[in-house]
């Protein structure tokens, strides 16, 4: 049984594997070490690259994901098909430092720690030829993570760690698996305090491959916080949905305004407004909220039907429910502000359901991999 376990997720990274293989090799050596490599069915033959690799190394294992993506889930799925008792995450893009794996594994078992991280912002670590921008950004975002993380960690943004497989088995079904900071993850979804320590590193230029840094890793790190903080009360798509619902809000009474001015009629300017706010709406759910499910042809010309024929029914009985409530004895801003509650439910359930159908979606996918893992099984009985 190999004594570490490194897992370096992939995505479009042919041209890495062997490189960071080679620098393993070096950095591991007196190690009992396995490399796992878990790819997104990357169109690039990442993944077949690292099967002929594994034919003559049988440390080096693949494991390829179809229909998923997501840095956070892949490295989890790859420590947990591994039965190493300490498991590493690197990236495969040589920007973590390797040569300090043996240091970190030392201080985890000396320590008897939980996890130790390589961060780039204590001893002489360093953000490297990182540009102002992007050491802002980071800084923005440790200070986001302190929100959700019961620990005072430097670097939280870190994928580069080593996590010891009992404290993994301990938290792995509270985690919520989303986007690429896998770390606040990590640490956030313990009940108790973590043991960790921080060896500090320069983080690297990237070699090969393009940055996964884009709108989408943002807004998955948001849903992560989210999901960590209210998660347990509320679906975070549900609140994902009621944001995107209040710059709806914002833009029509933006609309109004400008409609207003010329002396337009209340009833066409709430009806042009509402118009336009519920294809808004659609879309930026489209982009945003229901990313994963995102419609696209003629099946986003039929859900966009769907869904502005269900915020119509929903805003008629917004209208009519707070007029009630008003009516028998309930403050006008109470009435209006349970009614619009109702609404927003209305809406999510009609689009979770109806529009993207993201149970229905769910459904399918587990359905195929349930098939894919039963074909090679099939054929062995065969």
């Amino acid at each position: 049984m190999p004594e570490l376990a490194v897992v370096a997720p992939t995505y479009n990274e042919a041209e890495n594997v062997r490189p960071l293989l080679d620098v393993l090799e070096v950095a591991l050596v007196g190690i009992d070490f396995e490399v796992i490599f878990v790819d997104d069915d990357s169109p690039d033959g990442t993944a077949d690259v690292v099967r002929s690799i594994s034919q003559r190394s049988p440390h080096v294992r693949i494991l390829q994901r179809i229909n998923r993506r997501g840095l956070a889930s892949a490295a989890v799925e790859g420590a947990m098909a591994s039965s190493a008792p300490y498991v590493a995450v690197i990236d495969a893009d040589l920007q973590h430092d390797e040569r300090i794996l043996p240091v970190m594994l030392a201080r985890m078992k000396t320590n008897n720690l939980d996890l130790v991280i390589g961060s780039r912002n204590v001893g002489d670590g360093s953000m490297g030829e990182f540009s102002a921008n992007r050491v802002r950004l980071s800084s923005f975002g440790r200070w986001l993570s302190g929100i959700a993380c019961k620990a005072s960690i430097s670097d939280p943004m870190s994928g580069f760690f080593i996590v010891r497989r009992e404290y993994l088995e301990e938290v792995v079904r509270s985690m919520s698996n989303r986007g690429f900071k896998i770390l606040v993850d990590l640490v956030a979804s313990s009940e108790r305090p973590v043991r960790f320590e921080e060896v500090g590193y320069t983080f690297r230029n990237r070699i090969h491959g393009e940055s996964k840094l884009d709108i989408t890793v943002g807004i998955e790190f948001i849903e992560l916080l989210l999901d960590k903080k209210f998660g347990r009360f509320v679906p975070v798509n549900y609140l994902m949905f009621a944001g995107v619902g209040s710059a709806g809000v914002l833009l029509h009474l933006a609309i109004m305004t400008a409609l207003l001015r010329p002396g337009l009629s209340f009833a066409t300017a709430q009806v042009i407004s509402s118009s336009i706010v519920i294809a808004f709406n659609f879309m930026l759910n489209n982009l945003v909220t229901f990313r994963s499910a995102r419609l696209r042809g003629i099946q986003f010309v039929r859900s966009f039907l769907i869904f502005y024929v269900a915020c119509i029914i929903g805003l008629v009985t917004n209208v009519e429910l707070a007029r009630f409530l008003q009516a028998n004895g309930l403050q006008w801003y109470l009435a209006s502000a349970f009614a619009l509650f109702v609404g927003s439910v209305w809406n999510y359930w009609i689009s979770e359901i109806f529009v993207w159908r993201v149970s229905q979606r769910r459904k399918r996918l587990r359905a195929r991999e349930v098939t894919r893992r039963a074909e090679p099984i099939e054929a062995e009985l065969n």
